[in-house]
């Protein structure tokens, strides 16, 4: 199998694997119930993943793996400022267009059910340690320096927050997530000089 339909099959069991949680509930959801609504067998479903939570990790990391990308692929000499600031609201609706309403209640669900919430703090830690790698590149500081991982960390911390603001939010409160995502970073970029 090929890695880009290894990728779609973990896409499409984490799509269902939310919309039954969104439906039912984590805990009245079963791996059966995963595995029979993404059309594999529950052996299968065990190969992509060691939990019914862990299920949801590439709607996750979609977004995250799509900032990396552009963060890893950004002329070096350009500053990361650029991306941050420079960026057109309108581009990381690319990578969550698709599957805005599956994140959407996914990220909903992280209020209440401690399991997803581990999920998605875990896919922000780990995306922190590739942040700060990459930033540690273009700067000659070792990944595990402080300035880049203080760097990483707010960058981190503020993809985080945008996008629990933006899923949070009340349909009348609600903009794009991309345009929630840039004025996040924005606010990110001005740091602490208030």
């Amino acid at each position: 199998m090929t890695e880009r339909r290894k990728a779609a099959t973990r896409l499409e069991i984490a799509r269902e694997a939310v919309r039954l949680f969104a439906d039912r509930g984590v805990a009245a959801t079963t791996a059966d119930d995963i595995a029979a609504a993404a059309g594999i067998s529950q052996r299968t479903l065990w190969r992509y993943t060691s939990s019914k939570e862990l299920c949801v990790s590439p709607l996750l990391t979609y977004a995250l793996d799509f900032a990396t990308a552009l963060m890893r692929s950004w002329p070096r000499d350009r500053s990361l400022v650029e991306v941050v600031a420079g960026t057109p609201p309108s581009l990381p609706d690319a990578a969550v267009d698709a599957d805005a309403k599956a994140l959407r209640d996914l990220v909903l669900l992280t209020r209440t059910e401690p399991g997803l919430r581990a999920v998605w703090l875990q896919v922000h830690h780990d995306a922190e340690l590739v942040f700060a790698e990459i930033i540690a590149e273009r700067t000659g500081h070792g990944p595990g320096d402080l300035e880049p991982r203080v760097q990483a960390t707010v960058l981190n911390g503020a993809l985080r927050i945008a996008v629990e603001q933006w899923a949070w939010s009340t349909d009348a409160q609600r903009t794009s997530l991309s345009r929630t995502l840039h004025r996040a970073l924005g606010i990110a970029r001005s740091g602490l000089s208030v």
